[in-house]
């Protein structure tokens, strides 16, 4: 495996052994055994290019039915979590400006995430933790339907916190290790 395609290995064992062998996103499991997902990479830490990636995914999925969403991993230029939140910002605004709000939403993931109103080292924040900074794009028609056959979907953010709070960061820190061994 060459560097360049290191993080979208790593970024494919996250999906695998920490958000579907936990559950962590009840939907994932069908997309990764249709081979749905889409992982792409952007190696352009300019913010500019980032979006340019971002609004050809965007396309991509207008144009491929069978491609249920979109995995766009950003290894280099938002280390940072505080600058990666203002590159979340500027992707949902483009998302707005684009005419794709109600169409698509963007999920975030970061390898420093912490959730708003929480402290950097709440377990919790591993719920949202990744190999990489990640920009989910997801079909908000699909997670519709998805969240309609799912008992309680309002339970699953609280469902992982637990899970997390029970684990414990050195469950977590060791998962995340393990997806980027080569």
């Amino acid at each position: 495996m060459t560097e360049q395609q290191q993080p979208i290995a790593h970024t494919e064992n996250w999906v695998r052994q920490v958000i579907m062998k936990y559950n962590l996103c009840p939907f994932a499991r069908q997309e990764v055994e249709r081979g749905s997902i889409r992982y792409v990479m952007t190696d352009d830490p300019q913010p500019a290019a980032v979006l340019e990636t971002l609004m050809a995914e965007f396309h991509v999925l207008d144009e491929q039915p069978e491609v249920e969403t979109t995995l766009l991993i950003i290894p280099r230029g938002f280390e940072g979590f505080y600058p990666y939140l203002d590159l979340v910002d500027l992707a949902d605004a483009l998302l707005c400006e684009q005419g794709y709000e109600g169409c698509y939403q963007l999920a975030s993931f970061h390898p420093d995430y912490c959730f708003e109103g929480e402290p950097q080292d709440d377990v919790a924040n591993y719920t949202n933790r990744s190999p990489y900074p990640t920009l989910h794009i997801i079909r908000e028609a699909s997670m519709e339907q998805a969240l309609d056959q799912y008992d309680q979907p309002e339970s699953i953010p609280e469902r992982n916190i637990e899970f997390a709070r029970r684990r414990g960061r050195d469950f977590f820190v060791q998962l995340l290790a393990q997806c980027v061994k080569p």
